[in-house]
């Protein structure tokens, strides 16, 4: 009976710590999400800040409808909507602030790899293997999922390009020359510019649970170590994902650095300095680690 009663005790005593560890991983979960939660209303902040040119979009609308036109043949109508996107063109372009690129769309996309960096190793190294047996939309499938970010996507006109090919596009069409009219516009409609800025969440979320730790080292060093875990976990996994910085720190150095105040609190806890050398390092690593992508 006093074997029975010891083990209970054991085994009670080991169920409450798997259940404090669990309660300590649910946490930096929190934080992380909460990280994901940030960077997406930042996104969208950045969004609105975007000032879409309504001349612009009735421009592309107006030359839309000007091909639908000509597919009716409708040509006399056709030049005359041409005409109307030409002129929204040139209220555009009276403006002497006007950028080279127009902004007509944007958009927010957050796309969350839910595994850790062992799982981006296994899955690039299976679509490798899948590559070298040319099993080419396998492998696409595959490496499509591996992003961690949040993206601020606008979809921009080339001012420089866009208006003469609309004036060009109605030189053809006054000349008769349909066909060519058509292929200016249709070329012109193609080469809007897309710019992605993308911003990699798991710097974001390293970032969140670091500053969470050092909130929490003075009174719950476990749950502050546990933090300090799940960042480095973030790190590694933003590192396997490719997600660069033109930053001197590297995630060499901030792995050093996390494992530093990690020694720290373990020990006689005087980590405040460590914590804050870091968050201002992490700080530096994740503003260049953004970048503007054009495509």
């Amino acid at each position: 009976m006093k074997k029975v009663l010891v083990s209970s005790v054991v085994a009670l005593a080991l169920l409450g710590s798997g259940l404090q560890a669990a309660e300590k991983g649910a946490d930096s979960k929190t934080v992380t999400a909460k990280a994901i939660q940030h960077a997406r209303s930042h996104a969208l902040t950045e969004k609105s800040g975007v000032k879409i040119v309504k001349e612009a979009v009735d421009a592309v609308k107006l030359t839309q409808q000007v091909l639908m036109q000509l597919d009716q043949k409708k040509k006399d109508e056709a030049i005359k909507t041409l005409e109307k996107a030409i002129g929204k063109m040139e209220v555009v372009m009276s403006n002497p602030k006007a950028p080279a690129l127009i902004p007509l769309d944007a958009s927010v996309v957050v796309s969350t790899f839910a595994g850790t960096a062992y799982d981006v190793q296994n899955a690039v190294i299976t679509s490798i293997a899948l590559l070298q047996h040319q099993r080419v939309q396998d492998a696409r499938l595959i490496v499509q999922t591996l992003k961690d970010e949040v993206d601020l996507i606008t979809i921009n006109m080339p001012l420089a390009s866009y208006p003469a090919a609309l004036k060009l596009a109605a030189k053809f069409l006054h000349e008769n020359k349909i066909a060519q009219a058509r292929q200016v516009l249709a070329t012109a409609l193609n080469t809007f510019v897309e710019v992605d800025l993308v911003t990699p969440l798991g710097i974001l979320e390293a970032q969140d649970l670091i500053a969470a730790a050092s909130k929490a080292a003075k009174t719950d060093k476990q749950l502050a170590l546990a933090h300090l875990e799940a960042a480095k976990a973030a790190l590694k996994k933003a590192e396997a994902l490719g997600y660069t910085s033109t930053s001197d720190t590297t995630y060499k150095m901030l792995n050093e650095e996390i494992d530093k105040v990690e020694k720290e609190i373990r020990g006689a806890n005087k980590s405040e300095g460590l914590f804050k050398e870091l968050i201002e390092k992490l700080k530096e690593f994740a503003d260049k680690a953004v970048k503007s992508v054009h495509k």
